[in-house]
């Protein structure tokens, strides 16, 4: 697993989205950045810029997965 880190694309990830019921709506489009790290416990929380989706600042990184191409279906 690839760690997040601060500047990563990121979205909810769909683990999370099933775990929560949420596969319509705008919780799985949103897409953000993510501008800061806290560690919180035994937990790292990012804040993210969702730029302008209306979603939660901070969320568990254990809930993210990084967004962008997908090298196994690209050719470039």
């Amino acid at each position: 697993m690839k760690t997040i880190q601060p500047g990563d694309a990121v979205a909810y990830s769909v683990q999370f989205l099933r775990s929560i019921g949420a596969m319509t709506g705008e919780m799985p489009q949103a897409r953000g950045t993510v501008t800061e790290l806290t560690k919180l416990g035994s937990m790292t929380l990012a804040r993210i810029d969702w730029g302008g989706f209306e979603m939660p600042e901070r969320v568990n990184v254990a809930n993210l997965a990084k967004v962008g191409l997908n090298t196994r279906f690209s050719t470039c």
